[in-house]
């Protein structure tokens, strides 16, 4: 009720304005041409009078006749009559514009205020449900992270994703740290920060990347990692010289470990968390190219025997998203599957789904791999480098053998 009561003394100034300018400059305008009047208008025609400057284009030494000034004096009389019709009109229109701009801005900082906070979502967010619990995160100080990443140096960056840039830094103790600093540009926000701290603050699992703490400080937001140092699998899988660093047997305990992240989060942990944005520049790798799923600014939790929801705002990276949820915004512990099935089709063929294109029938990736499947070629997805003449049969047993489905 308040904030309809400030709306609508805002309407009502505003119209007062705008119906009060025009009688305002017309007054004002009548008065002026009043006291422009000539006070002595017995004097006779052969009477010189001086002409002043704003009437004329004539020098100031120039005089007049009495006959000339009054026709002259009658074109600007005349020309007042037409500037008190244009004057007001132009007021007005110059209020609206103002009163238009104000409103604009208000509205705009409004909508950055609430940015990242507010969801069209149906269903209840793990973040409204869980912020007044007691997360026992540590908090680093702005400027440890400031000295740790020598200033945020560019020689310290490690990547980019939709939060922002990350950065490699290393505490007083010696401690290697990995900082994801908000960026101007993100399109994400405090809701994005603390949903991640939220998801990951009290979930423990070797495949699921750790956070060590987070800073706050004005409009700085930051999250504090431990340092993997092999960096993301995409790093490896979408480089043709450094994909030859892991072999198959490195790769398959690459997709077992994703799985078993996987499975904790949608089975054994606390809550059941939906990931939404499992991808492969997701996946973490430490020294032993061990994986670790991590960016949880996009998860969603379910309590209770709930196994799906429905939402407005599809978050996510296409060519990783289930039909269901890209089409219709449904998501669920399917959706993370889909994704994971994506994600070994890009490791075991070195293509991005994205912008994989088959030259014979335009088809994507998933398109691809599926008329493989239906001709019984599906061997021939794997990247040629990965495949031995002894390992053949056993790719094959892979394929056919204990077929689950997304059922």
């Amino acid at each position: 009720m308040a904030e309809g009561g400030v709306t609508n003394t805002k309407l009502l100034f505003f119209f007062v304005i705008v119906l009060y300018a025009p009688v305002t400059c017309t007054s004002v305008l009548d008065t002026i041409s009043a006291n422009q009047t000539i006070s002595e208008p017995e004097q006779t025609t052969h009477q010189h009078l001086r002409r002043p400057n704003s009437l004329s284009s004539r020098s100031s030494n120039q005089t007049w006749t009495l006959d000339e000034y009054i026709t002259e004096n009658g074109k600007s009389s005349s020309g007042g009559g037409k500037v008190r019709i244009i004057v007001p009109i132009a007021s007005v229109i110059l209020v609206i514009i103002l009163v238009y701009i104000f409103l604009f801005y208000r509205y705009k900082r409004k909508n950055r205020t609430q940015e990242g906070t507010n969801r069209d979502e149906r269903g209840h967010d793990h973040v409204n449900n869980s912020e007044n619990e007691d997360l026992e995160l540590p908090l680093f100080s702005f400027s440890t992270l400031v000295k740790a990443t020598n200033k945020f140096s560019l020689n310290n960056k490690l990547g980019e994703g939709g939060f922002g840039p990350v950065y490699k830094g290393v505490l007083e103790d010696g401690q290697e740290i990995a900082v994801k600093r908000l960026a101007e540009t993100s399109t994400q926000g405090l809701h994005e920060f603390k949903n991640e701290v939220i998801s990951i603050s009290k979930l423990q699992h070797r495949n699921l990347v750790k956070l060590l703490g987070c800073c706050i400080d004005g409009a700085e937001i930051l999250l504090i990692y431990e340092y993997l140092p092999n960096k993301g699998l995409d790093s490896f899988i979408f480089d043709k010289s450094r994909s030859k660093l892991i072999d198959w047997p490195t790769r398959f305990k690459i997709i077992n470990g994703i799985a078993r992240g996987l499975l904790y989060l949608h089975q054994d942990s606390r809550l059941r968390i939906i990931h939404r944005d499992l991808k492969v520049s997701n996946i973490l790798l430490d020294s032993e190219m061990n994986p670790k799923i991590s960016d949880f600014g996009m998860a969603r939790s379910f309590g209770g025997n709930q196994i799906e929801a429905n939402t407005n705002r599809v978050v996510g990276t296409y060519g990783y998203m289930a039909p269901e949820y890209a089409g219709n915004g449904i998501f669920s512990i399917k959706s993370d599957v889909y994704s994971f099935g994506v994600l070994v089709l890009e490791i075991v063929s070195e293509e991005k789904n994205r912008d994989f294109l088959h030259e014979e029938h335009s088809n994507n990736l998933i398109g691809h791999a599926w008329e493989l499947h239906k001709e019984g070629k599906s061997l021939q997805l794997v990247d040629k480098s990965l495949i031995l003449v002894d390992s053949m049969a056993v790719w094959q047993s892979c394929i056919n053998k204990n077929r689950i489905s997304r059922r």
